[in-house]
């Protein structure tokens, strides 16, 4: 097998397992944050546990799931140039910090609420989630603050990215 599909086999791996395990890392001992002044703790502390569990490291953090969540907090949601590539074309985990730090916590709510992205994107899931929920992710998001720069842009199927990638096959016929 070559280098790039025991790459992905490895990933999809990864994936796999934080599905049926809960993922993975969650009895990690956990850092305090720091109080910042503007935000509510309670919420920011909310929005980083709902953001670990609902995967959201997974595709919009550098190297989380290879490094099985063994990541540093400043450096989540800051895009990523892996690559997710299907029938669709392929795809990015976008710069969450920068994309959330442009909007107010009403725009992300509803934006939220009506996102449909291209896949692995689990779009669907994030509609789903409650305002509370929604609200809280906002606040861990801007608590991090804006950081990094904007992730690979959307390639269409025909263009091979010059990135590494995870290929999806088309579903069977």
């Amino acid at each position: 097998m070559n280098t790039t599909l025991n790459n992905i086999v490895m990933q999809l791996i990864l994936l796999i397992g934080l599905v049926f395990t809960g993922g993975g890392a969650m009895a990690e001992e956990k850092t305090p944050l720091k109080p910042l002044e503007g935000f509510n703790m309670t919420q920011v502390e909310r929005g980083r546990y709902l953001s670990k569990i609902a995967g959201c490291n997974d595709c919009h953090t550098p190297g989380y799931l290879l490094s099985e969540g063994n990541v540093s907090e400043e450096n989540w949601f800051t895009g990523d140039s892996f690559g997710w590539r299907g029938p669709w074309g392929t795809t990015y985990g976008s710069n969450l910090r920068i994309f959330v730090n442009a909007l107010t916590e009403d725009q992300w709510v509803a934006t939220s609420r009506v996102l449909r992205a291209r896949p692995p994107m689990p779009w669907f899931n994030l509609n789903a989630m409650n305002d509370e929920d929604l609200t809280a992710i906002y606040q861990f998001v801007k608590y991090l603050g804006p950081r990094g720069e904007a992730a690979p842009a959307y390639l269409s199927p025909d263009i091979e990215p010059k990135t590494p990638y995870a290929l999806f096959p088309p579903p069977p016929k």
